[in-house]
């Protein structure tokens, strides 16, 4: 958006009454990757035996593991998480095209999804009695999603990576907004894939630091690797001939999660089975955890938990609702003391039903069935399974299907049109225990017992900032923050939980209390690929900025994109206060580089547009503002600069239809009415 407290000065032809369009912007992100490690590295790793989980490992690609795992791959590649990404081909679209029109009723946008020979395109458009008012059309670049529940559809521009407004429901064959889209939250062609969301989605990509959502490559489908692994070191090995016979040893260049203890076994699974509010461990990234390692070192997941709501689950909940299952915990209470290398003959864990390197769908329902019945196999138990063969849901499933009746089908929480298997393996509920009251009890981490006091905060401001605006989240975050001695430590979490309250003062007080220039030359001077030093810089820029301290501001602004230098809101925002500071050579010059590196950045074209009408140069500014408006026909600040352009061109007519525009999406700001009136 836009960052001007400069103002436009507006003349009418026969008023000398002034009207003043101010411009203001706050933009929010980030995320991460692992880089080439060198040999030495290797046994510095905590004392794991796994030879990959040294630093020298790298990962080195399915296309390398199906050179010696050919059948395996064959087979693999035909899973979800084998399907889970890929290029956008009429190959990898499960999508029905004879009807692939939607429309957003509350943007007021229709959307169609067509071919033009193997490219994939959505088209956006605006009509009004029968004339097309906007259109806008975008290539579809990538195809998320294996096709089981869902596609949506993915583009990049110069390796920025963005979501595009329209996902196919293929069990329910029906086109719609993606998850999230919904309900007036349209972010059309703009929401930032990051780490968080791809590395569970795909394989690992290569990601540059420094940004929020830019690639150098991608891969297609989540791989060997995030299961087994870096595959260099165990590649290497096989290469100089080493062998090793793993049905007596365990081969430590790579991990075989079968080999596993049944708590490692799970936090392989979890790392993307267990979804929720994911907080990171400090100076951790989502790229860091490996197959063997311990989930909570790395990530803590939290859900709110409420009395009377074990019925509602989200789509990728399987491990947190199968570990609530009977069957688990009484299987995980035979085996606690024990150790052995084949935990999974004793114990209840997810590859007990699913063998992953083959798709359900190709998986005989016998597979699940006999998974049940290798513990529910005493005669009484047998006899009670067959008695059940008059109910008519077990006739026509075959007396044996477990599954419907303690495993249903539901619809998830969080995703619309999709309907999964409830892993919570129970007995049928009644409508009665379905309808109790829910109360919020807590937010409840997933994979880790006793979360430490910082973690449990960072969650807590977590919900509220992505999930849920309670302002009871922000309150329990402050009382695990609120301890003097301990400022430095949690220093990123306060500096965020101030920013949300827009607290500025604590801002610039918790900085005072740190000693700025220590906070400058040492605590938030490196980069990571989750940007925490660049974040806590940019929200103290935005603390000195609203408390009009704009040299200080611009001291910090400029700390952020040294940190994160593809991190483009945090650019946009130091370029508009170097513009409002007067420094209008050195604001352009950032702008220019923002639409160098996108040039689907609406806000730079609005705001140097803005830079090129104070100076005069209303062409260059015209076409600027219409390049914008080209990207976003409704945005609020954007249409204020163009009617500002016409009422200052004396062209009314065209200033009225945009502010006309304007009024219809926006009422309520005062100065449209205002300048409508005075038309």
């Amino acid at each position: 958006m836009f960052g001007f407290y400069n103002i436009l000065i507006v003349m009418f032809k026969k008023s000398n009454t002034l009207f003043l369009f101010a411009f203001l912007t706050i933009f929010l992100f980030s995320d991460c990757n692992s880089d080439i490690y060198d040999k030495e590295s290797i046994t510095k790793k905590e004392s794991s035996p796994y030879l990959n989980h040294g630093d020298s490992a790298f990962y080195v690609g399915m296309n390398t593991c199906k050179l010696c795992h050919q059948s395996i791959y064959n087979s693999f590649i035909k899973t979800g998480m084998g399907k889970s990404f890929d290029v956008a081909s009429k190959f990898k679209s499960s999508a029905d095209f004879s009807k692939p029109s939607l429309y957003d009723k509350i943007a007021d946008l229709n959307y169609k999804a067509y071919w033009n020979k193997d490219s994939l395109y959505i088209h956006e458009f605006r009509i009004q009695k029968k004339d097309t008012l906007y259109s806008r059309k975008e290539q579809v670049n990538f195809i998320i999603g294996s096709g089981q529940h869902t596609n949506s559809h993915l583009q990049i521009n110069n390796g920025y990576l963005t979501q595009m407004p329209m996902t196919y429901y293929t069990q329910k064959k029906k086109w719609d907004l993606p998850p999230g889209f919904e309900n007036g939250i349209n972010t059309r062609f703009n929401r930032k894939i990051g780490l968080e969301c791809i590395s569970c989605h795909n394989a690992y990509p290569n990601m540059i630091i420094g940004s929020e959502n830019k690639y150098q490559s991608m891969p297609s489908g989540i791989d060997c690797e995030r299961c087994h692994g870096p595959g260099s070191i165990h590649v290497k090995q096989r290469q100089n001939g080493s062998r090793i016979d793993t049905s007596k040893y365990i081969d430590y260049s790579i991990v075989n999660p079968a080999k596993l203890s049944i708590d490692e076994q799970f936090d392989v699974c979890q790392r993307c089975h267990l979804q929720g509010n994911a907080i990171l461990k400090e100076n951790k990234s989502f790229f860091d955890f490996k197959p063997g390692q311990k989930l909570s070192d790395y990530i803590s997941v939290f859900l709110p938990k409420y009395t009377n709501s074990n019925t509602e689950f989200i789509m990728a909940s399987h491990a947190d609702r199968l570990k609530q299952s009977a069957c688990f915990i009484k299987s995980y209470e035979k085996i606690q003391n024990k150790n052995t290398l084949k935990p999974y003959k004793e114990a209840m864990t997810c590859i007990t039903c699913h063998n992953p390197h083959v798709s359900v769908r190709e998986t005989n329902a016998n597979v699940f069935n006999d998974a049940c019945l290798s513990c529910h196999n005493t005669k009484k138990e047998q006899e009670t399974l067959k008695l059940q063969n008059a109910h008519k849901l077990f006739k026509k499933n075959n007396w044996s299907n477990c599954v419907s009746c303690h495993m249903p089908v539901s619809g998830s929480t969080d995703i619309p049109h999709v309907t999964v298997h409830d892993h919570y393996i129970r007995k049928p509920i009644t409508a009665e225990e379905k309808n109790k009251i829910k109360t919020f009890i807590g937010l409840y981490a997933l994979n880790e017992r006793k979360p430490d006091s910082l973690t449990k905060a960072k969650a807590y401001i977590n919900q509220y900032d992505k999930f849920d605006i309670k302002n009871n989240y922000l309150d329990s975050a402050l009382n695990y923050l609120n301890k003097p001695n301990e400022l430095e430590k949690n220093r990123y979490a306060l500096i965020q939980l101030y920013f949300i309250k827009k607290d500025f003062n604590a801002i610039i007080t918790c900085v005072n209390k740190l000693g700025e220039t220590r906070c400058l030359n040492e605590l938030f001077n490196k980069k990571s690929y989750e940007n925490s030093d660049a974040w806590a810089s940019y929200r103290i820029a935005e603390a000195n900025y609203y408390k009009n301290q704009l040299t200080k501001a611009l001291i910090w602004f400029k700390r952020a994109i040294e940190l994160a230098p593809y991190h483009l809101d945090f650019r946009n925002k130091y370029a508009t206060t170097l513009a409002s500071t007067n420094q209008i050579s050195e604001a352009e010059i950032q702008f220019n580089f923002i639409l160098k590196e996108n040039q689907k950045y609406l806000s730079a074209y609005s705001n140097l547009g803005y830079l090129k009408l104070l100076q005069g140069k209303e062409t260059e500014a015209l076409i600027l503002y219409k390049k914008g408006e080209s990207i976003d026909p409704d945005n609020e600040l954007l249409l204020l600069n163009l009617s500002a352009y016409y009422l200052y061109k004396q062209e009314n007519k065209i200033a009225k239809k945009y502010l006309q525009h304007l009024h219809k999406l926006y009422p309520n700001n005062q100065k449209v009415t205002v300048a409508l009136n005075k038309l």
